[in-house]
Order: C-alpha cells, then structure tokens, then sequence
C-alpha cells in the first residue's frame, strides 16, 4: 500500500473531458482554454504552486501510475463522455483514492464510472437547464471547506439540479442549493473511502462562467487542502501471523453438537 506524507501544499491534478470546448462555440467562447485551465488558474490563485492538467485525449486519459503517484488531490470534471473513459484507468484512479489521494468530483462528474463506483448508487438526479438563479447554503459554517464563503453562494445562472440525488448518506453536509424553480439539493457533500477523502461539489454547468466565480474558487481551494492525504494508520488485510501466542490446537475432532 503506497503511504502518503501529509503535503502543506498538496499537489493537484485537474481532469476535464475537454469535449464540449472543442465543439460547442458557446462553451469554448466561456471556457476558450478548457474547464481545466479556469479551475487550475484558480487553485493558482489561492497559492497552490503545483497544479497540473489532464484530458481524455491525452495517453491513458493523461492519468498515467506516474501522474497518479505524484497527485495528492484529483480533480474531476466530466459530462458527455464518461463511457469513454477506460475502466483501467478507473481502476487505477479507485485504487489511489483508497490508498488515500483525495478526490474532487464537480458538477455532471456525479455519473462519472469513478464516483459511481464510490458510491455503489446510480447517482441520479433530476435536472433542468433553464437559466435558473443558484443559491448555495453553508449549512455547516464550522467546516474547512466552508472557510472565507459566508453565509451563501449566488450564482445568477446555472444548471438546476433537484433531489432526490440517488447518493449514500454524506458524511457530512457543507452546502444545500436553491433554485428559482423551487428546487434544492444536496450540493456538497464529503465521503470517506479507504484512507481517502471525496468531496462532491455541484456547481459547474459548462455554458456558464462559474469555475471564474470567487466563491466557487474559494471552494475548491478549501476542499484541495482538506482532500490532502494525511499521516494516517495503515490498512492492513489478508492471512496475517497472531502477535501474541496462540493456545495449542486441541487434537481431537469435535463431533456435531458438541463444543470446544
């Protein structure tokens, strides 16, 4: 099992599809250097100094073992083209989380293969694309994650999504948005997985300028820093040896209905 030492600036790695940019003019007039770029100029911004990119196209989703081994937190945006993304590397990513890198999935990366495969749930939701104003609640004002925001976030145009969200039970509740249709959800949430942390985050609907926005920057900076893997106990597993002496094994067979 691959231990982690506990980084004072955790090193990200910023996966986006990078599809709709490439053939949507509305999408790349907001994002014209790709979701990535915005979410890693911003993490730039709130002082992470190592903070690299990735895309589909790339080799192996440019999610190589070495990529992964130098990654403290993954960042993961995706909508159209999850089926497209290798199980391998699906594997390898479920892999390194258990082992105790931190994950970030945003906005559509609910129905990504990796956060699906976290939460063992469809991971469904109902939605709208409609315009509709966003209002995130701190609903949990004591959490790191939650730091610098104030009581709310307000995006004035944004994806709707509403409950029910075919989720686990969060470990813990950071935000609950609002909509102008009336709707809520559940929209940030932590989990626990093997030694890793997972922090889902809703905001991010590829038409609009939200990864630009200071709150939602503030956000994911926040949720990096509480994603990096710490010193923590090792998982052990498998047939092991007793660390005290066992009792001698008794010899004699013990006949059904008896005990030992």
């Amino acid at each position: 099992m691959t231990m982690f030492p506990a980084p004072s600036r955790p090193r990200v790695t910023v996966w986006n599809e990078y599809c709709h940019e490439h053939e949507n003019p509305k999408v790349s007039a907001v994002y014209p250097q790709g979701i990535h770029t915005a979410i890693a100029d911003g993490l730039a911004a709130h002082g992470f100094q190592d903070v690299k990119t990735a895309t589909l196209d790339e080799p192996e989703h440019g999610l190589t073992g070495e990529v992964l081994d130098a990654t403290d937190v993954l960042v993961w945006w995706g909508h159209k083209a999850h089926g497209e993304v290798q199980d391998e590397v699906v594997e390898r990513v479920l892999a390194r989380v258990l082992d105790g890198m931190g994950l970030i999935v945003l906005h559509s990366g609910h129905f990504s293969k990796v956060f699906k495969r976290l939460m063992g749930t469809g991971c469904d939701l109902k939605w709208r694309e409609a315009t509709d104003k966003e209002r995130l609640w701190v609903v949990n004002p004591a959490h790191p994650i939650a730091a610098g925001v104030g009581e709310y976030i307000e995006l004035p145009a944004e994806e709707m999504y509403g409950e029910h969200f075919d989720i686990p039970a969060p470990d813990e509740l950071i935000f609950v948005s609002w909509f102008t249709g009336g709707e809520v959800f559940r929209s940030g949430c932590t989990f626990t997985r093997g030694s890793g942390k997972v922090f889902y985050f809703r905001p991010g609907h590829e038409t609009y300028p939200t990864y630009f926005h200071a709150g939602v920057r503030q956000v994911i900076a926040n949720a990096a820093h509480w994603a990096a893997p710490t010193s923590s106990a090792p998982r052990a597993f498998g047939n092991r040896q007793p660390l005290e002496p066992l009792p001698a094994a008794l010899d004699a067979e013990v006949q059904p209905g008896q005990r030992k």
